[in-house]
């Protein structure tokens, strides 16, 4: 397979998410369907925070087997699981941290003055929080779509190598099975919106954060072969990933339907494992 071929079978299936981003846009779907739309992204997320850190962990388990059989050093190890352990952090702690320095500076609400000032500043408020809670509505989504990316990052690596190798049906499966696979993402960006209605223009820029990635991982996969680069981004991805499911599980707790997002929740985690399944049937 070309270099060409590859890059442009890489963005096959990196932008395959853009199937599942319009429904966003839908207007007709009530709050049960929004938080069975929600939970059933929480599912698809669930399943790439197990995926990513079980690649993470089997190229631990192959440095831990050169160490065992004198291929390697202790150091190359040790610094393998800092490396994972600093990603891991930086995508939980380090996503934290950011999250409340952008809510430090939200301008916060009016108060004092007479009545009718009040009454406008009241008005004025209930406004400013509504436009506030968009921009976190959008910013979550946002987080998703970059947690998402730095997976399909480490994805598009795995297309790269495989076909720099020369292993062609491989590489044909891996693509086939990562756009089934990315087009299911598309609902873990757009789910957790809830009531709010994303342009066609974020739309596209989350497409292009979510998917972009499996492209330019595909191009640096077949130039280049890092192990330590792949763990990095699977650290970064899985633990990005896991905060936006704490954020995403919270924010849904209190529009109830409890017992729907968990069968959802189901859902979501069994077509993330079937899709997979096209992955692992073609000996990836």
């Amino acid at each position: 397979m070309t270099f060409a071929e590859t890059v442009l079978l890489g963005a096959l299936a990196g932008f395959t998410i853009y199937l599942g981003l319009p429904f966003g846009r839908i207007e007709l779907l009530g709050r049960r369907a929004r938080v069975g739309l929600a939970m059933f992204a929480v599912g698809v997320l669930a399943f790439l925070f197990v995926d990513v850190f079980g690649h993470a962990f089997q190229i631990l388990d192959r440095a831990m087997g050169n160490l065992r059989d004198g291929k390697a050093g202790a150091g190359h190890v040790l610094g393998l699981v800092g490396l994972m352990t600093a990603g891991f952090a930086a995508g939980t702690a380090g996503l934290a941290m950011l999250e409340k320095r952008l809510r430090m500076k939200e301008p916060p609400p009016v108060a004092g003055g007479s009545a009718e000032a009040l009454t406008a500043d009241h008005l004025d408020a209930i406004d400013q929080q509504a436009a506030d809670l968009r921009r976190r509505a959008l910013r979550t989504g946002m987080t998703i779509a970059a947690a998402i990316g730095l997976h399909n990052f480490a994805e598009g690596l795995a297309i790269g190598v495989s076909a720099s190798t020369g292993a062609i049906g491989l590489a044909t499966v891996l693509i086939i099975g990562f756009a089934l696979h990315n087009a299911t993402e598309g609902f873990g960006i757009v789910g957790p919106l809830g009531d709010v209605r994303p342009s066609w223009g974020w739309l596209a820029v989350a497409g292009l954060v979510g998917g972009g990635p499996t492209f330019i991982g595909s191009i640096v996969g077949y130039n280049v072969t890092s192990e330590p680069l792949e763990l990095a981004f699977y650290a970064l991805s899985g633990g990005a990933i896991l905060y936006v499911i704490g954020e995403v599980w919270n924010g849904m707790r209190r529009f109830g339907h409890r017992e729907l997002g968990l069968w959802l929740l189901v859902i979501g985690f069994m077509v993330g494992v079937a899709t997979d399944l096209v992955v692992v049937y073609g000996g990836a």
